[in-house]
């Protein structure tokens, strides 16, 4: 017998793609709805490394089927996960979902599902034993019981109930191929049949290579499913002829018949499965016959591929044939999509309790979407619904909700915060309002303590003025250049790493800061989004919180120019006393915030009205 050269790439179509399984590894390839082919690969463990039934003759015919199965349902499903095409549904596909109520889409998720275990057990086991007992029963109307149990008549209803098996398998790959949507399955199945064989021809894998193949193919599913029904008529007759002897079981009888079929049915497959395999590797005389009726039918579960469903193909086998060639390369994995309304139903039931703009500002991060266009939005990809469910885990747990997400607006700049730096709160943007007010154009700013770089980037940006940004972290620092850079303002600052004034040089028209002001002994009793989160040195003012503004009052005049001024946020309760450390060479504002709390201090000072409280030396 002339052997034939047989590929140990199989494949399968799936949604507008085409998945190809190789010794190794498996891919699928699919449209999307941009018309981008995307590919999904994996690896997977080789047969030669399962367990011994995936090797054994007749017995690996049936895990393999189950298996196959399994993959292909998955990945079926997963090709639906990317498909949103717009192809318009056909006169079939509009009946059904008028009529019946279904969606077409989901239709074609579940078919590998329907075709594998509804067609194996109810369509093909249950429906044409039904059929045979009924023409049975009709037919001992008119002849006797004994003539009825003959063994040839036995086997002559054998052989029609696997006739009507066939006639029931037929019609209903007949009735599919009415389906516009399967019609284009079928389309890419056709382009996986060509894909195969055209690398088995030794062609190279070009779209106009792969169009001179035939869409049929040896190996094909539809081919084993056909030798399958082969197989059983076989089998069932020769069970049939022990048929007579289950007459005294009665109304039994039937049952008993019925699970003998799905008792037989792993054999069958095991069968089959042998047949096909030996059949794709021989193509003589013999083998054409006994593969003509699985090759044409595979006219109706196979069409002709335009050359997009093709590439498809292609990319697929590719990917295959490398991976399975050099197992470092790296999986690939598909960027779904998901409804944006059940993505915000499952993080709104993760977060309840949650201040409920939460959802939307870690819904406006995944996407980068805006907070005003967030009802606009139909589907997200489900890596962004992936990292909102990572954000909600964190945020359940306490985490605070700019922590989680890297940044915050902070008048209108976005300013990127770590561990290394306090989170920016809205009172002080007002600080950062005032020190703004205070400014004009080709002013000098020094920024104390500046963390983030939050008012030093505002300042630069929106005061048109140069401003050098000091804090004692070099962290922060590093913190404060990215968030200078990110907001275009990275030539208008000077970034100094100093204990306060200690490497500052220079005078300036204003000198804001936002310094910590935390009793030490309070900070143990923070809000926990505060305390565990936000870094300690950022808050720590020592035993009264106010060490950082007796520095800054002792030594800023030093760096002031006549008529400048010390911005400073303060916390609850310390405006008075911040007042009175300045009293004796400034004079002093207290500003409320918002909330009416008295949460901002001005120190004005005026050398020509203010004597200095520094020592003057006198020259005779």
């Amino acid at each position: 017998m002339a052997k034939k050269y047989s590929s140990k790439i199989g494949g399968q179509a799936v949604i507008e793609g085409v998945m190809m399984r190789g010794e190794r590894s498996m891919a699928t390839a699919v449209r999307d709805e941009n018309g981008n082919v995307v590919v999904e690969s994996r690896y997977i463990t080789p047969v030669s490394e399962k367990s011994g039934v995936y090797r054994t003759p007749f017995v690996r015919g049936i895990f393999n089927f189950f298996d196959s199965m399994a993959t292909g349902v998955k990945t079926l499903l997963r090709s639906g996960e990317v498909f949103e095409g717009d192809v318009e549904p056909g006169k079939v596909e509009k009946w059904m979902a008028k009529k019946l109520k279904i969606n077409i889409y989901d239709v074609m998720m579940v078919f590998s599902v329907i075709l594998g275990v509804a067609l194996a057990i109810g369509l093909f086991i249950f429906l044409p034993l039904g059929v045979i007992t009924g023409i049975k029963a009709l037919v001992a109307e008119f002849v006797s019981a004994e003539a009825n149990s003959l063994w040839y008549v036995t086997l002559l209803y054998a052989l029609l109930e696997g006739v009507i098996r066939i006639i029931i398998f037929v019609s209903y790959i007949a009735f599919t191929t009415l389906i516009k949507t399967v019609k284009r399955t079928y389309m890419y199945h056709g382009a996986e049949h060509k894909t195969i064989s055209c690398y088995e021809h030794g062609l190279e894998l070009t779209v106009e290579n792969v169009q001179k193949m035939t869409t049929v193919h040896d190996r094909c599913g539809t081919t084993f499913m056909f030798i399958i029904m082969l197989v059983s008529i076989v089998v069932f007759s020769i069970v049939g002829i022990f048929e007579p002897y289950l007459a005294s079981l009665g109304a039994w009888k039937n049952v008993v018949l019925f699970a003998s079929r799905i008792v037989l049915l792993p054999i069958i497959m095991g069968i089959s499965y042998e047949m096909l395999k030996t059949m794709a590797r021989y193509d003589n005389v013999l083998v054409k016959i006994l593969k003509f009726p699985g090759l044409a039918l595979q006219k109706l579960t196979t069409k002709q591929p335009d050359d997009a469903m093709v590439e498809c193909a292609i990319a697929a086998f590719d990917t295959v044939m490398r991976m399975d060639a050099d197992d470092s390369i790296p999986e690939q994995r598909f960027d779904t999509k998901k409804p944006y309304s059940k993505a915000r139903g499952e993080i709104e039931n993760m977060l309840k309790g949650a201040d409920a703009s939460d959802v939307d500002w870690i819904f406006c991060e995944v996407t980068g979407v805006k907070r005003s266009r967030l009802a606009e939005l139909t589907h997200i990809k489900y890596a962004e619904y992936e990292k909102a469910v990572e954000f909600a885990k964190r945020r359940k747990k306490g985490e605070p909700l700019w922590r989680i997400l890297g940044n915050v607006d902070f008048y209108g700049c976005k300013i990127n915060i770590n561990s290394d730096v306090l989170c920016p709160r809205c009172e002080t943007e007002e600080l950062a309002e005032r020190a703004l007010q205070s400014l004009k154009e080709g002013d000098r700013a020094l920024d104390m303590c500046a963390g983030s770089g939050c008012i030093a980037v505002v300042l630069a940006l929106k005061g048109n003025c140069s401003v050098t940004a000091c804090d004692i972290s070099s962290a922060a620092l590093e913190v404060a250049k990215q968030n200078a850079q990110i907001n275009g303002v990275a030539d208008k600052i000077t970034f100094v790493r100093s204990d306060m004034f200690q490497n500052v040089e220079g005078k300036f028209d204003l000198i804001v800061s936002n310094p910590p002001y935390i009793p030490h002994g309070d900070i143990s009793g923070l809000d926990a989004e505060v305390r565990d989160y936000d870094p300690h040195i950022a808050l720590d003012g020592g035993e009264d919180g106010l060490d950082f503004y007796r520095r800054i009052a002792e030594d800023c005049a030093e760096y002031l120019l006549d008529g400048g001024r010390v911005l400073m946020e303060v916390g609850i309760g310390q405006a008075e006393s911040v007042c009175r450390l300045f009293e004796k060479s400034f004079s002093c504002e207290i500003v409320k915030d918002m909330q009416g709390v008295e949460r901002i201090v001005i120190a004005s000072w005026n050398k020509a009205d203010i004597p200095s409280n520094k020592d003057t030396e006198t020259v005779d």
